[in-house]
């Protein structure tokens, strides 16, 4: 029986090679226009992928702009299959288009698994303590 392989922390604390470096981010980027119409389902994600804070306006826009678009064509997939029990092709479809966005959110370290593989702990927005101390700062420059 393999000795169980060491906890993340204890590989931190240790200084392992193989320990993952955990990055907070401090500062949520802003959010850009979407590129193309969206509907309900992708604005709300669309909204919530800019606010994590870790996706670059300038490089990482197209990913999600698909992404949010695959939620939107899932929606009316999703209803389209509801009302009509006979569209198997149409299920299919739907089943593989939920993969396909079940891989994009993993590739943009969007669910708690990737979040976990990449080493992103949370996103820390500042405390009104932070702010206070930082609008002090700049005003004794």
């Amino acid at each position: 029986m393999p000795n169980p392989g060491k906890p993340q922390a204890v590989k931190e604390l240790l200084g392992s090679r193989h320990a993952v470096k955990a990055v907070v981010m401090t500062d949520p980027g802003k959010m850009p226009e979407p590129p193309r119409r969206l509907e309900e389902s992708g604005l709300r994600l669309w909204a919530e992928a800019w606010t994590l804070g870790w996706l670059n306006p300038n490089s990482d826009i197209e990913a999600v702009a698909l992404l949010c678009e695959r939620m939107d064509e899932r929606d009316l997939l999703r209803s389209y299959v509801l009302d009509n029990v006979d569209a198997w092709r149409e299920r299919a479809s739907l089943r593989k288009l939920e993969e396909q966005i079940e891989a994009s959110m993993k590739t943009l370290i969007l669910t708690p698994e990737a979040r976990i593989k990449a080493g992103v702990n949370e996103v820390k927005t500042q405390t009104k303590l932070e702010q206070l101390l930082a609008l002090k700062a700049k005003k004794n420059e």
